[in-house]
Formats: C-alpha cells, sequence, structure tokens
C-alpha cells in the first residue's frame, strides 16, 4: 500500500508540473483513416499528458477514425468540387486540422480538381503494400507461396476462365482498389488487343465490386467446403494490413497475401496539415507528426499490421506467409508540398484510370460530337502519320467499347455548311447501348473532315448542349463530349458573348449537363474553351497539345470533374 501511495503521489506531482508549463488550450482534430488511428490516439494522448504545448499553451488532441472517403467528400464539398464516384456530404460535414488518410492519391484527387486544396507537409508515417488477396486453398492453386507471380499472369487468369472470382472495393471510394486498377491497367499494354484485355479485366471486377471494404471481406469463404469456395470471391487488391487484421480473427479459411510484380503503389499514410490551419495549431500539428515519427511509434503500427514508413516492421508484426522482411520505402514528399510525389503518381494517371472505371460502372448519357473541319486532316507525327481525324476515330471506338450497356450515346459531326447553312450534322441520336452499339460503332466511321471546312463551334456547342439537356434523364450523368482541334470560324455564326449568355440562361441545376470539350492540337484557343466551359457551370476543358495522346485525355475527362492541360 505504501508503494502505491508513492507511485500515485508522483504521477499527480508529475501531473501538476507538466501542468504548469503550459496554460490555455489548442484544440488540434486529427482525423485518421480507421485502421491507424488507435496507434495515433495514444500516441498523441500520451504526448498531451506529458505536458505537449506551443509557446506555453497546452495542446490538446482529438483523433477520430474516419473512412477516407467520407473526410474526402467534406473537404470536397468545402471546395466547392465533387470527386468522382463519392456521394456528396451533407453541410454538416466536419473537416479536421490534420487529415491521415491511408494514401497520397486522396489528395492527389481532391488537390487536382480544387486548386485552393494545397495541404502542408504530407510525411509518410505509415505504409502498408496492396497485395492481392486470396483464400488459402485458391492460392495454393496457383502455385503460393512458392510462385512469384505477376499481375500480367492475374491478368490472364482473370480473362481466360472462370476459375477465379475476382472482387475489388470501388475504387473511387478505396485506396487499395484503385492501386489494384493502376495495376491492372499497366500489366495489359497499349495494343488495341491489350485494350480489349483490360475491359474484360475491369468488366470482371466490377461484377464482384463492393462499396466497402468490409463488405467485400465478407464475400470470401467462411468454410472449406467446395461449394462455398466455388461460389465465394477468389481474389481481390487489398492492402496487407487487411489480410493481417483478417487472420488475426481466426477465420477457418484463411487468406494468403500475394505479393505481385510489378509492385503497386503501397498505402503510404500521408500526415496532411489542411490548408486552413493557422500558425498556432500549424506548430500544433508538426510537433505530432514529430512524435509519430519516433522509433517507439513503429512497434504501435506493428501492433496494427502497419509497416514503418521505410518499409521495414516493428515488434509483433504478424507477418503474412511469403511477405517480404521490408518493402520499398515511401517516397519523400516533393518540395515538402502535399506528399503528391509520395504515392509515384500523378493525378492524370489516377483519372485515366477512375475514367475507365466510371465508363464500365457508372450509368450516363453522353453525345459525342466531332469537328471535321478541313484541319483535322493534318498528319501527327507522333502517331506514325496518322491524321488527327483518324487519331481520333481511334480514341472514339476505344472509347465506345469501354462504356458499359448500361450508357447511351449520340455521335454528332461539326464544321461549317453541313446542312445547308447549319454547321453540325446528326449521325446517330443518343440512344442506348444495349441495342444500338453496332450502329453507334459504325458512326464513328463517318468523322471525315470536309475539305476546305471552317469551324462551326459556338452554334454546335448550343446545339448540342440543348438536345442533351431537352433529353436529360435523371440518375444518371448527362454530357456533351466535344472534340475540336481549332477556334472559331463561322461568318454566319452567333458570337461568343451569345453563346456564353445562352449557356449562361439554359443552366439548370435541376438538370444538370457537364459540357466537356477536348482539344486537339496547339491550335485551339484555350480561353474561348474556358469561357464556353464555364457558362455551363459545370464544363470541364481538357487539352491535348499532342493528339496522340487523345485517348489518354478522353478517359481523363470522363473522371475529372474539372479541366487540365495535358
Amino acid at each position: 500500500m505504501a508503494i502505491v501511495v508513492v507511485l500515485a503521489g508522483s504521477w499527480l506531482g508529475y501531473q501538476s508540473l507538466a501542468a504548469d508549463k503550459c496554460s490555455g488550450q489548442i484544440k488540434l482534430t486529427v482525423a485518421a483513416a480507421p485502421e491507424i488511428a488507435p496507434a495515433v490516439d495514444r500516441a498523441a494522448q500520451q504526448w498531451s499528458s506529458g505536458g505537449a504545448n506551443v509557446n506555453g499553451t497546452c495542446v490538446a488532441v482529438n483523433v477520430t477514425g474516419v473512412n477516407p472517403a467520407t473526410t474526402a467528400s467534406a473537404l470536397a464539398l468545402r471546395h466547392g468540387v465533387t470527386l468522382t464516384g463519392l456521394p456528396p456530404a451533407g453541410k454538416s460535414a466536419l473537416v479536421p486540422d490534420v487529415w491521415l488518410p491511408d494514401s497520397s492519391t486522396w489528395l492527389l484527387r481532391l488537390s487536382s480538381e480544387a486548386s485552393g486544396f494545397v495541404p502542408t507537409d504530407g510525411t509518410s508515417i505509415a505504409q502498408s503494400p496492396v497485395v492481392v488477396a486470396m483464400p488459402e486453398p485458391i492460392a495454393q492453386q496457383v502455385g503460393w507461396p512458392d510462385k512469384k507471380l505477376a499481375w500480367s499472369d492475374l491478368v490472364a487468369k482473370i480473362t481466360t476462365g472462370n476459375s477465379l472470382r475476382t472482387g475489388i472495393v470501388d475504387p473511387t471510394r478505396d485506396a487499395a482498389g484503385l492501386a489494384g486498377l493502376l495495376a491492372l491497367g499497366s500489366a495489359t499494354g497499349t495494343s488495341p488487343d491489350a485494350k480489349a484485355t483490360q475491359v474484360g479485366a475491369l468488366r470482371a471486377l466490377a461484377a464482384g465490386s463492393s462499396s466497402l471494404r468490409d463488405d467485400l471481406l465478407q464475400k470470401f469463404p467462411r468454410s472449406l467446403d467446395a461449394a462455398d469456395l466455388a461460389s465465394s470471391i477468389s481474389a481481390a487488391p487489398l492492402s496487407e494490413e487487411d489480410v493481417v487484421a483478417y487472420n488475426a480473427e481466426r477465420p477457418e479459411v484463411k487468406l494468403a497475401a500475394l505479393y505481385l510484380e510489378p509492385t503497386p503503389p503501397a498505402l503510404n499514410y500521408p500526415y496532411a496539415v489542411m490548408p486552413e490551419v493557422d500558425l498556432t495549431k500549424a506548430a500544433a500539428a508538426t510537433g505530432l507528426r514529430q512524435v509519430l515519427e519516433q522509433a517507439s511509434f513503429k512497434n504501435e503500427l506493428a501492433a496494427t499490421g502497419l509497416r514503418a514508413p521505410d518499409g521495414t516492421v516493428g515488434a509483433g508484426f504478424a507477418a503474412p506467409v511469403g511477405a517480404p522482411q521490408a518493402s520499398p520505402a515511401a517516397a519523400k514528399p516533393a518540395g515538402g508540398s502535399e506528399g503528391a510525389a509520395a504515392a509515384g503518381l500523378d493525378a492524370g494517371a489516377l483519372n485515366r484510370a477512375l475514367g475507365s472505371w466510371a465508363a464500365i460502372t457508372l450509368p450516363g448519357r453522353a453525345l459525342a460530337v466531332f469537328d471535321v473541319s478541313g484541319s483535322m486532316l493534318t498528319k501527327v507525327p507522333t502517331a506514325g502519320g496518322l491524321t488527327r481525324a483518324e487519331v481520333t476515330r481511334r480514341a472514339a471506338a476505344q472509347g465506345l467499347a469501354l462504356f458499359d450497356d448500361k450508357w447511351a450515346v449520340g455521335t454528332w459531326i461539326f464544321s461549317t455548311e453541313l446542312v445547308g447553312k447549319q454547321p453540325w450534322k446528326v449521325i446517330e441520336p443518343i440512344s442506348p447501348l444495349s441495342s444500338r452499339r453496332s450502329a453507334l460503332a459504325a458512326s464513328i466511321q463517318k468523322i471525315q473532315p470536309k475539305q476546305g471546312g471552317q469551324t462551326g463551334l459556338y452554334d454546335t456547342a448550343l446545339a448540342a448542349y440543348k438536345n442533351v439537356q431537352d433529353t436529360w434523364q435523371g440518375g444518371r450523368v448527362n454530357s456533351v463530349l466535344l472534340f475540336t482541334d481549332g477556334a472559331n470560324k463561322n461568318p454566319d455564326g452567333i458570337s461568343r458573348a451569345t453563346l456564353v449568355a445562352e449557356l449562361k440562361k439554359l443552366a439548370d441545376p435541376t438538370r444538370p449537363v457537364r459540357l466537356v470539350i477536348i482539344g486537339i492540337g496547339n491550335e485551339v484557343d484555350r480561353a474561348e474553351l474556358d469561357a464556353i466551359a464555364k457558362a455551363t457551370r459545370d464544363g470541364g476543358v481538357f487539352v491535348a497539345p499532342d493528339p496522340a495522346k487523345i485517348a489518354d485525355i478522353f478517359l481523363e475527362a470522363i473522371s475529372s470533374r474539372s479541366g487540365a492541360a495535358r
């Protein structure tokens, strides 16, 4: 009893001394990915109780475990943008002072849409490799743990038979799912046959997709019964931590973690200080981050199934069979900015992957409008001498193949005087792909330039916008996708001022129509295109100075909600 009294007195005395060192309170809110939040909270509370302060003012830290998609939606709302696939956040959604998502891809997606979203720090404080999770009996059938597999092997198994029932957490809502999507895409190549293989793999993944990670985990087999194994999910991209946590529950059928080559970007847990934070809170945030970089935190991470940022593991880490002793270290954020380099990716790559996913999984209506002015006969040196029109036809055919049957698509062409004085011509009205795919594929071949034709851009843009709005359907993304390689030149047409004024009058938040303009080559007038798109409130401009890259720009345009030159 005497020892207890002495120890208690010592503790109370320490608390008083610590409290004497600071006064007042700086309240620092942290939203952390659920798997790392408990470890961060323990470290934060220990730091606070030990007298954490900024210039004599005490620091109190409130750590909350929040799904990164939820925080991303709240941040998107604050900055007036939306992210593909994420439902809009409620107006009461809270934005933290510090955001600790599971991946820098969230920061990249937000910063590519919202120019005002410029978080600081971005230091990685943990890591978890992205693996393919398989029930052990299934993994043994493909050679695990002795055989080293590649992502191309997985693509082949997905697309050439029914031996694997694949699943994925919706990549628009889950960073591990997005990493898996990127890895699968890079494993297929860029040839026409490879693109068809990629589409097949994406469709197979979409068939077994889940909105939440917990939902997907419930789809793995619960017993060794042959029927259960055959009817359950047998492969899905997840994080190493997911596999560790799943197996910690001692299921009858454990999951194997397959570390496929090439290694996809790991979840890197960036420590992002929000741009609205004042200097005092920013100093407190720096102090907390320094605590999370201490050697003792590595063991805290190990207890939750996570690695240190350098890829090594602390004491007690329950490594899956075949796991590397150390995975590649997370890259340092470029220039101390928002951690953009830490994922080893750029926003364009993310948007192309998400654009492919959106085309396959989201229902939509799109009117594709193609420039057939004489300048579209210009040859593209980087495309083997193909003309701009030929490059555009190829990109359109690839895009049409990607769109799911849930989409409805129409095609127009425009130049000058195509139907009397009218600069545009309807090739196919917006029609369901489920019944008109062949006709729409044939219509792409009618993208043939008019020798000497000019560019009736303004009249065409207005007519196309009105057409989609007049036939608007709820529950779908209603879009105009307009491809052009030049500025408006139509002496018989309306002026830019008239077009902008008419579009502003037509814009209706109850029937939103997204006008996406894709500029081909370096002869487009970016200011002109921006003025047109902005008049619709929900438009975007994407410019491909090299027309050979128009297919990539097209995918970015489908995914992104704002315009960007590439």
